[in-house]
C-alpha cells in the first residue's frame, strides 16, 4: 500500500505507517500538475491544510481509497467529488484542540493588552504607556460561536479566569456555565467574540456587516477558525470606523494573506493560521491520523 504526503506530518506518524508495512513516499509543496501526478497510483494520502484537493485533483486518482487529514477542517478537500469516487475521508479533531483553544486566549490577551502596538513602540524606541491603555478580561462577558472541542475548551478557560461566558451553537442546547443566547444577542452582549465553526456553505460569512453592527463599542473579535466565516470587507469597514477595541485573526479568507488590508491596521493582531502550530498537536495529529489509516486498512479496506 502507497500513502502519499504532501503536508508535513511528525516522525512519529511516519514511522508508525512503515513499521506496519506501507510505502512512505512524502512530497511537500507540490504544484497543482505534480500533485495530479503524484496521486495517481497512490492508495492513501496524508494531507493538512496546505494542499487543496479539489475536483480535478480527486478525479486524477485511480486507487486513492483514503484522505487523512492531519487536523481539523475538511474545506480544503472538495467532499462531492470524494463521496462520488466512493474515498474515505479520516481527520485528527481532538489532536489539534488544545493549541488553538490556547492561540485564541493568547490573541484575547494580546488585543486586551495591546501587545502588539507595545512590542513595536519599544522596538522604535518609545516609551509611551499613555498611549497602550488595555482592558482587564476578568468580569467581561465572552461570546463564543460554536461550542464544539475547541469551543468547549475556550470556555473552560475563559471560566477559570472569570469571566462570564454566553454561547451560540445550533447543535448544542447545554454546556456547563455557560449560557446558550442567538446569535444576534450575543453580538449585543459580549464584550469579547470568538469564533469556533467550520467552514461550510452555511458558515460562508456568517459573520457579516449586520452582526457586527449590533455590537458594542470597544468589543475584541477573534478568529482562529476559518477566515470565510467573516466578512472581511465589513470587518475592515468597521474597523477603520473605530467600532472594536482590537481584533485577532489567525485565519483569513485568502491564504497565505501577503497584502491583506487588514494587516495595515494598527488594532489587529495576526498570526500565519498557527492554530495547531505547536509540537504537541503536530506530534498528536502526526500519530492519530497514522494510526487511523493503519485501522482502515486492515479493516479489509
Amino acid at each position: 500500500m502507497k500513502i502519499l504526503i504532501t503536508d508535513p506530518i511528525s516522525l512519529e506518524g511516519k514511522e508508525i505507517l512503515r513499521r506496519e508495512g506501507f510505502e512512505v513516499i512524502e512530497k511537500i509543496g507540490l504544484s497543482k500538475e505534480e500533485l495530479k501526478m503524484a496521486i495517481k497510483e497512490v492508495d492513501g494520502i496524508i494531507l493538512r491544510s496546505k494542499t487543496k484537493l479539489d475536483k480535478e485533483i480527486i478525479g486524477a486518482a485511480n486507487n486513492l481509497k483514503v484522505i487523512g487529514r492531519a487536523g481539523t477542517g475538511l474545506d480544503n478537500i472538495d467532499l462531492e467529488a470524494v463521496r462520488d469516487k466512493k474515498i474515505e475521508v479520516l481527520n485528527t479533531p481532538e489532536a489539534v484542540t488544545v493549541s488553538v483553544a490556547e492561540l485564541t486566549l493568547g490573541l484575547i490577551f494580546a488585543c486586551a493588552r495591546n501587545i502588539k502596538k507595545a512590542t513595536l513602540f519599544l522596538k522604535e524606541g518609545k516609551w509611551e504607556k499613555e498611549k497602550l491603555e488595555g482592558v482587564e478580561i476578568y468580569g467581561k462577558t465572552l461570546g463564543i460561536i460554536g461550542l464544539g472541542r475547541i469551543g468547549k475548551e475556550v470556555a473552560k478557560r475563559a471560566i477559570s479566569l472569570g469571566m462570564k461566558v454566553i454561547f451560540y451553537d445550533p447543535s448544542i442546547d447545554y454546556f456547563e456555565g455557560v449560557e446558550k443566547v442567538s446569535l444576534d444577542s450575543l453580538f449585543t452582549l459580549s464584550d469579547i467574540i470568538t469564533v469556533h465553526v467550520p467552514l461550510t456553505p452555511q458558515t460562508y460569512h456568517l459573520v457579516s456587516r449586520e452582526l457586527f453592527s449590533k455590537m458594542k463599542e470597544g468589543t475584541i473579535f477573534i478568529n482562529c477558525a476559518r477566515g470565510g466565516i467573516i466578512d472581511e470587507e465589513a470587518l475592515y469597514e468597521m474597523l477603520s470606523g473605530g467600532k472594536f477595541f482590537a481584533v485577532g485573526l489567525d485565519v483569513f479568507e485568502k491564504e497565505p494573506a501577503i497584502g491583506n488590508k487588514l494587516l495595515e491596521l494598527p488594532n489587529v493582531v495576526v498570526t500565519p493560521h498557527l492554530g495547531a502550530q505547536t509540537i504537541e498537536a503536530q506530534k498528536r495529529a502526526g500519530i492519530e491520523i497514522a494510526e487511523t489509516i493503519v485501522k482502515f486498512f486492515k479493516a479489509d479496506h
